[in-house]
């Protein structure tokens, strides 16, 4: 979600820290056995969860829900000026979508009870701006309401999101609105039975309503009293999983909006160090594990009218959980509620073939019941063996002798199997351990090394291979660990064999789809889903039109992939740029978006910068959209802009102005629909206004629909 870099300065204050540490044993002393004869456990080493923070990361996988005024306006990031009256789901069904992410495998949800236009989807007592204002049940209605009653009658858990920005409050940056928000707070952890997790985001302060105000308004050190929060927290919901919260929370961001998180992966933070975020650090005193999120789409959090042409595949699905979920994240994915009160079913297609793609991971576990044997077992004891690595328990784990930093371990087969993914486990209630790991295959009468250079485990490591490996037999070396090993897990996995999806991509007016040898790609351009009865694609197709494209790969069996989708503006063939106030705007009309315009040369040419266009005909316009620089920095990017329109390049309509809304965290193309139809349009003028970052302009790409 919407993070800003402050985030995660914050989660590296010095600070007492809310998870159980325990210092290190003297891993010089071998194990003493107590009065009765038993082998003790390791002692934990270093920062250790709580019981909630083990729960809460055996979780995984669950939903956020992105549903609100924004759902109306196409915004991702509200005013505070928008009317309630919008909110007027149709169909509205909060078990219906409940099931699905139970269908799905999720665990739980959290919805955003409150974003940052300071409207509240329950019916409130701190605020008016809030959900009985809206037609919906006449008044009567609470989104949060249904949602946490459908998640206990399914079987999932229910958590809430709520903004501590608020750009509708009047009294937001002062005083007057702590007593706001902490009510809030009260009421979501009161009304609405267990909450297993609240989300703080990090967007906060800025341009805002304020009760009419409109006006920038920043906060300085730690206004809303984090410290407090938490406090008040405890009393009311002691086992809910804090998200955010400054230094004081459970749970940290993963780093971006892309899902992932980074390895070697670490789920404690340091008081004294930086770093933090998708890394962690290494012994931090800290237990704060990450959670990568990221939405179904490309569309934004919000639903937006033609994201479906936006949909993740459930390969690049897969490839997220691998790089959150299988590097010891959980993973939150965004799919959110249309202005139906629906999923789009575009996003539950995705949503579903991920849940198979994922049955398919794991149906086998080849070395589930291997016999296993070790360099060394703690005191001889059946409770430290090694053969609780395949057991399918995670709370059993092989342990050695204190003092033995660099153990191995080795399972026999019943048979060979072929797998491309290993996956390990630490026992992380005794703490994050393990430094570096190799793991070795027999092969023709050798060990061959077939992970090397492993880094840590902790919560877990799932390492995909580069080539499937048979064997019946394999090795764990530990070549580097703080404390005495504690492993409570050896999976041998086989991905699931996936039909990709294509990339459709458009140069002037020509259609691109790549080809791939064992398939054959078939496409539409009529908005229909291709069939094997649709054409084929040989070579670059004219598209001199904007529109629907829709291609996918069949294989030789015939079974189809999953259907791309892309949604073509007006074909930029002809366009001439008339004027720029700066830079090289052809950049921002090339369809290229590797390239960008910018406003920077010798030296910074402020905001506002701008250029126009002439598209050679006219054409009847309903949209724009802007691309930000992709290159991985935020300098110039545009988050205040307008868009003017002409038919004879002299006389203007201002068609659109506005905010783009976290670009920061998520540099997504965003489109703007216009209030009405703007027709024989044949010149535009785009003006950026102000930028996130430095003191010039940018963008990738311009584009009209």
């Amino acid at each position: 979600m919407k993070i800003t870099l402050s985030t995660l300065a914050i989660l590296t204050c010095t600070c007492a820290s809310l998870a159980t540490t325990v210092q290190a044993a003297d891993q010089s002393k071998k194990p003493t056995a107590s009065s009765q004869g038993k082998t003790l456990p390791p002692a934990p080493f270093g920062a250790v969860p709580t019981d909630a923070q083990v729960n809460w990361q055996r979780m995984e996988f669950y939903a956020f829900v992105h549903f609100g005024l924004n759902t109306w306006t196409g915004r991702e990031w509200g005013y505070g000026d928008e009317n309630p009256k919008m909110f007027n789901p149709t169909d509205f069904n909060a078990d219906k979508i409940i099931k699905t992410f139970k269908q799905a495998g999720m665990k739980g949800m959290i919805y955003t009870a409150k974003h940052h236009d300071g409207w509240c989807s329950w019916p409130t007592k701190t605020t008016g701006h809030n959900i009985t204002k809206s037609p919906w049940k006449n008044g009567k209605g609470d989104v949060v309401g249904e949602f946490a009653k459908a998640c206990k009658e399914n079987g999932l858990k229910f958590g809430t999101y709520l903004s501590p920005w608020d750009r509708n409050n009047a009294e937001y940056g002062r005083d007057g609105y702590l007593k706001t928000y902490y009510g809030q707070i009260a009421e979501l952890l009161t009304n609405y039975g267990p909450v297993f997790e609240i989300w703080f985001d990090g967007a906060n302060g800025g341009d805002g309503f304020y009760g009419g105000a409109r006006e920038r308004r920043q906060i300085k050190g730690d206004y809303y009293n984090f410290e407090q929060i938490v406090k008040n927290i405890r009393k009311l919901q002691p086992n809910c999983i804090i998200w955010g919260a400054g230094h004081y929370g459970d749970a940290r961001w993963g780093g971006s909006e892309k899902g992932h998180v980074n390895y070697p992966h670490w789920s404690t933070l340091s008081s004294t160090q930086p770093g933090g975020g998708g890394t962690g650090n290494r012994g931090g005193d800290r237990w704060v594990p990450a959670e990568g999120d990221t939405t179904i789409n490309h569309a934004g959090w919000f639903w937006h009218a033609g994201q479906a042409s936006r949909v993740k595949s459930p390969e690049q699905l897969l490839n997220v959980w691998f790089d959150c979920v299988g590097r010891g994240a959980n993973l939150i994915l965004n799919v959110a509620a249309d202005q139906t009160g629906n999923l789009d079913p575009a996003d539950v297609k995705a949503l579903l073939a991920f849940k198979e793609l994922r049955d398919r991971l794991y149906a086998n576990d080849f070395a589930k019941g291997a016999k296993a044997t070790a360099s060394e077992t703690r005191g001889n004891s059946a409770k430290y063996s090694p053969a609780n690595m395949v057991d399918d328990n995670l709370d059993t784990y092989w342990a050695v002798e204190d003092g033995n930093l660099t153990p191995s371990a080795e399972i026999q087969l019943a048979k060979p199997a072929t797998f491309d993914v290993v996956r390990l486990r630490e026992q992380i209630r005794l703490g994050q351990r393990v430094d570096s790991f190799e793991v070795d295959a027999w092969e023709n009468g050798v060990w061959k090394t077939i992970v090397k250079d492993g880094k840590t485990i902790g919560n877990q490591v799932m390492v995909r291979l580069p080539e499937p490996v048979t064997t019946d037999k394999l090795r764990l070396r530990i070549t580097g660990s703080q404390a005495t090993p504690c492993i409570s897990e050896f999976s041998l996995l086989r991905k699931p064999v996936i039909i990709p999806q294509p990339e459709i991509t458009r140069q002037g007016d020509m259609l691109t789809i790549p080809e791939k040898p064992g398939f054959t790609v078939k496409y539409t351009t009529d908005g229909t889903a291709p069939t094997a009865q649709s054409p084929a694609y040989t070579q670059p197709v004219p598209f001199a039109q904007g529109g629907l494209v829709k291609a996918c790969y069949i294989d030789k069996e015939g079974n189809i992939g999953p259907v791309k989708e892309n949604r073509f503006g007006i074909p930029k063939t002809g366009w001439k740029i008339v004027s720029s106030t700066a830079g090289d705007a052809t950049k921002a009309i090339d369809d290229n978006p590797k390239t960008f315009w910018h406003t920077h040369m010798a030296q910074e040419q402020a905001p506002p910068q701008s250029f126009t266009v002439d598209m050679g005909k006219p054409h009847d316009l309903t949209s724009f959209s802007y691309l930000p620089r992709q290159d991985g920095t935020c300098h110039g990017m545009t988050d205040r802009y307008t868009f003017e329109v002409s038919q004879d390049g002299k006389t203007w309509k201002k068609a659109a102005e506005g905010e783009f809304s976290n670009l920061r965290a998520n540099p997504i193309e965003l489109n703007v629909n216009f209030s009405k139809k703007e027709p024989n349009v044949r010149y535009f003028r785009f003006t950026g206004t102000r930028a996130i970052e430095k003191n010039h302009v940018s963008a990738a790409e311009i584009s009209v629909f």
